[in-house]
């Protein structure tokens, strides 16, 4: 169960920092690149479940609101594997 839990850790970690490299793409002009199209494919269906749910004039925060709970989700884990 432990070494579950740690590839489990390291796993979500990589997918945590490929969300974050996604919200900063989507500032730039390589929203149109391949690589961009890839990322979406990755965490959409993460992402994709707090789209438009806190929006302030044109800027979408929901990304920042998936990104602190998936954080809550590896602090938990990560307090499982030391405790």
């Amino acid at each position: 169960m432990y070494d579950f839990l740690v590839i489990a850790y390291y796993l979500l970690t990589i997918y945590f920092y490929l969300m974050l490299a996604y919200i900063i793409l989507s500032w730039t002009p390589l929203v149109n690149s391949k690589f961009y199209e890839m990322l979406t494919r990755i965490v959409h269906p993460y992402l994709g479940m707090f789209r438009g749910w806190l929006i302030l004039g044109q800027i979408d925060f929901t990304p920042m609101f998936g990104l602190i709970l998936f954080q809550f989700l590896l602090r938990f884990i990560a307090q499982a594997l030391t405790g």
